[in-house]
């Protein structure tokens, strides 16, 4: 391999890629996903809650007071197995792909740090569709058990959701809401990625320096700014996401996505897309920080 190739296939540093980095990338974005998991699940949980609620009116405090009062303050962190091994293996993906397509870019654009910003979209979207796809029935196992409660508790953990679904309805029960997830995830993570890297970029160019020299209070706001991006635009499609994998299992209400928008405009109007939409901000900022921080430290140490 010539010098000149080698240059052209580095990240935005100029060291060279390592055969193993694909490697390198899965370990951090799974490091990435367990930070994002513990620092955003209470958050993620108060939401689920929020968006099955049966009265419209219902508020966070309410869905807080709820889970301490008749539940514990571990019901903060129902269904967190699945998550953990799930969101960090989606995490993975996510950071992997899009290392990679950020690698193709920069091969062809004959250098590192000249990416568009079409370009990191791109490569943001195509992280986001691979990760669709283990990303839908993990959330859908993890939704039915933070709703449950310890009265009327039917599935024992994770594997024990799945197991039902496949018995009601197969793959396409399992995979129930999938439309929603890959349409949330290839347009969420095209902005979100996009709106980490240009913030690095313009830190770097305006400052001088690589990005390992980025410091890491800036890493956690631009991870957190990142993560508003990705709710304050993709929100109402995680919505109906959620209304989908919540429905009566076996009994479906909805029959597809444009069925759920329909009923939430027509009982709850346009603030019904928005339902949950509070925790969710509030989770934005610290588990996306924390996932942005965790996935460049962790590279910084092991390159």
């Amino acid at each position: 391999m010539t010098q000149e190739t080698e240059i052209a296939l580095t990240l935005d540093d100029p060291t060279p890629v390592s055969r193993n980095q694909a490697l390198k990338d899965i370990f951090a974005g799974t490091i990435g996903g367990v930070a994002q998991v513990l620092v955003g699940q209470p958050f993620d949980t108060t939401k689920v809650r929020l968006q099955s609620a049966a009265d419209p009116k219902t508020t966070p405090i309410d869905v807080i007071r709820s889970l301490l009062k008749n539940e514990g303050p571990l019901a903060f962190y129902k269904g967190t197995l699945l998550p953990l091994i799930g969101i960090g293996a989606c995490v993975s993906i996510q950071f992997s792909v899009n290392e990679s397509m950020k690698r193709f870019f920069n091969y062809i654009n004959e250098g590192p740090n000249k990416m568009t910003s079409s370009q990191y979209f791109s490569a943001g979207a195509a992280a986001g569709f691979a990760n669709g796809f283990l990303a839908s029935p993990i959330e859908h196992a993890r939704i039915r058990l933070q709703i449950q409660t310890s009265a009327d508790a039917l599935y024992k953990g994770p594997l024990d959701v799945l197991k039902h679904l496949n018995q009601v309805g197969g793959i396409k029960a399992i995979y129930r809401g999938f439309g929603p997830t890959l349409l949330r995830e290839s347009v969420g993570m095209g902005i979100y990625f996009t709106t980490f890297e240009l913030l690095v970029q313009n830190t770097m160019r305006k400052n001088n320096i690589e990005r390992n020299q980025v410091e890491s209070w800036k890493l956690c706001t631009f991870g957190g700014l990142a993560g508003y991006s990705i709710w304050l635009t993709c929100y109402p499609v995680d919505v109906i996401k959620s209304k989908m994998q919540t429905d009566v299992l076996g009994a479906w209400k909805y029959k597809n996505s444009m069925d759920v928008a329909r009923d939430i405009l027509k009982t709850q109007g346009i603030r019904g897309l928005f339902v949950g939409f509070t925790p969710t901000v509030l989770r934005a900022a610290p588990a996306n920080a924390a996932t942005f921080l965790a996935f460049e430290w962790t590279m910084r140490l092991i390159n």
